[in-house]
Parts: C-alpha cells; structure tokens; sequence
C-alpha cells in the first residue's frame, strides 16, 4: 500500500503562502494593471483600429487550410524568415514569442540572474519587475527633468561595471520621450560588452526612428519590436527581437517550443505581406497625436507632455479626481502617478477621432473646473 505525504503546514492553510516559493517573487507585486470596463477604452495604448477585414478574411482562409492536429513550427521558423526579410535582418538573428514582454522576461534570465539590471526611472514597469523576481541585482537611474535619458549618470552607473542587462526604451515608456541618437549612442556604447544592451522599440513606428543599425554594431545588442502596437495585432499576443547570430541562438535556448500557434503565425505572415496599411495608420495616429497636442497646449490647471509614441501624459493636480471624472465620461485612462517624476500623471493613449475629440472636451471640462 503506497502511502500519500501529508502537505505541509504551509500549504494547508488558507492564505498562507507555500515556504517553496522563492523570497524574490513573493516580494515582487503584480503587474500593475486591472481591467476596467468603459466605452471608450484608451489605456493600453493599443492601435485604434482592428487588423483590416480583408487581412482578416484572407488569414481565416489559411487557417482554415492548415491541419489543426499538427504543432504549429518548432521556433516559428517560417514567421521568422518573413520578419527577417521585413526588417532586412538575417533569420538567424530573429527570435520571436508571444509578446515582447515574453523576451524581456528571457533576456532578464539570459544576463540578468545572479546580476545586473539596469534601466531609467520611469520606466516600463516589466523590467524592473522581472528583475525582482529573478533575483537581479536591480538599479534605476532617474531620467532628466525633460524624461530625456542623463547620459552621465548612465554612463557613471555604467562605469561600475556589469555583467547584466540594460534596458532602454525607445521611445520610453510611460513618457513618449525620444532621445537623440547621440544620447543614446554616448550610453550603450558605455556598456561595452559587459551587458546585453536591449533597445525597446515597442513604439518606433510613431517615432520614425529605427535604432536597427546601432544593435548591428555589437553582437550583445538586441532590438525589441511587437505586432501588439501599429500592427493592430494585441490580441494574438506576439513580439520578436532583432540580434547577432550568437545571441540570438543563446537567447532562443530559454524559448520554449511550439510556443507561437498556427494561428498566431498565420495571422502574422498575412500581416507581413500587406505591411502597407501599418505605415498609413501610424501616420493617422501621428497626425491625432500632435492634433491634441496643440488643442491642449492652452491648458491652465492641466499639462499635455510633448509625445513620439502613441499616448502622452497628461499631467493634473489630483489623478484620481481626473481618471473618475473621465471615467465618467465613458473615458478609459491609464494612471501614472505612482511612479517617480509623475506626480498626478495619466496616461493617454491615441484613439480614433471621434474618441480624441470626445477626451479633448472633457479635458477642456476639467482644466476650467
């Protein structure tokens, strides 16, 4: 008779939490984000606009070809060969997964554990985030007055040595800032090649810069790009990064297999091959974004920050009373305030048109309250 081990104390009580868990996660807090339901939903700063019908339609008929009893590509090497030829970037160094946020999780373990991680404050909360829970020695170097990047104090930080992974985006995130080339060439060229140095490009399409020749100087250098922003793809949930041959192989060791579906990958080759209404949107948004810009340069109690991306931030006297009170109006933001340098901050993201007026009269409303 084989006799079942009795659970220990730990994890037989309710609310307690199991003593196997690393210290490290326990003390980690949640991805900040709870979802909330409104009409006009402009907080995760996805595209306005849904994958065209006709793109649509063309990758149901491919899927609907396709044998849904087979596993999907081992890596994705198909979807990889069409973003390789988009990006004129060697397959090899391509390696792709569901979400950017997946590969900043597997750079973190790739250079990270044990030691360093280095970015801005603030920042994209994911960074530092898996720093914690990967038991990273975690650091972050406050951004400039303007959200711009202090290159001195990054390049003094980064004077203290490594090994360990930097993280920058481009542009940040949550502040739409997009530093020079200079700027961002005077610090990772500072990191040597002691650091895997991470570009985060998850906004470059509303920014116009490609940052694609600076990581193939160096082969401990990566891009990260996504489908979830002007692609209009959030929901398939699919990110990629750009590197060296060697890194890139390195890298898509901690990738687990099979894990970008058929249909995920279907949807994606048909977006590849019609790349042209990417371009046209992000231009639309581009034209949205500085249209709202300039309406609300006259703001007396309120400030609209200067943006690249496609949300701004929108700087109040009290956060809460601004988020309830556009709630109220059926408008969905994001909150920023919790984090340095944004005191009383909401972030807003780009929608269609008729959203933007719809946030510029009720922000108009609030200014004059």
């Amino acid at each position: 008779m084989t006799s079942v081990p009795k659970p220990s104390t730990a994890l037989q009580a309710n609310g307690h939490q199991a003593s196997a868990v690393r210290p490290e996660v326990r003390s980690t807090p949640a991805y900040p984000f709870t979802p909330v339901d409104a009409p006009f939903k402009l907080d995760q700063n996805e595209s306005a606009l849904d994958f065209p019908l006709t793109l649509r339609r063309l990758a149901v008929e491919r899927m609907l070809a396709r044998d849904w009893n087979r596993y999907p590509d081992l890596h994705a090497e198909t979807l990889k060969a069409k973003i390789g030829a988009y990006e004129g970037w060697d397959q090899g160094g391509v390696v792709v997964t569901p979400g950017s946020n997946v590969i900043i999780k597997l750079l973190t373990e790739l250079g990270g554990i044990g030691r360093r991680v280095l970015t801005v404050q603030p920042n994209f909360s994911v960074y530092e985030l898996e720093g914690r829970m990967l038991g990273a020695q975690l650091t972050r170097v406050p951004l400039r007055a303007d959200f711009g990047l202090d290159v001195a104090a990054m390049q003094r930080e980064l004077a203290c040595g490594g090994p360990g992974v930097l993280f920058l985006p481009q542009p940040h995130a949550p502040t739409g800032f997009l530093d020079t080339e200079s700027d961002l060439r005077a610090v990772i060229d500072a990191a040597g090649d002691d650091w895997i140095v991470v570009i985060d490009e998850a906004y470059h399409q509303y920014s116009g810069s490609d940052y694609k020749s600076l990581v193939q100087e160096r082969g401990n250098r990566v891009s990260l790009r996504t489908f979830s922003k002007a692609w209009g793809l959030a929901g398939l949930r699919l990110g990629y990064a750009l590197a060296g041959a060697e890194l890139a192989e390195n890298l898509q060791k901690l990738v687990s297999a099979f894990n970008v579906s058929t249909l995920t990958q279907v949807v994606a080759e048909v977006a590849l091959e019609h790349p042209q209404y990417v371009k046209v949107r992000a231009e639309e948004a581009i034209w949205e974004r500085e249209r709202m810009l300039r309406e609300l340069s006259g703001l007396t109690k309120l400030r609209a920050h200067p943006s690249q991306a496609n949300f701004f931030l929108l700087r109040t006297p009290d956060a809460a009373h601004a988020y309830a009170f556009l709630l109220s109006r059926g408008l969905l933001v994001r909150r920023q305030d919790r984090q340095p340098m944004l005191e009383g901050c909401l972030r807003v993201s780009v929608g269609t048109k008729e959203q933007n007026d719809l946030l510029l009269t009720a922000v108009l409303e609030l200014d004059a309250e």
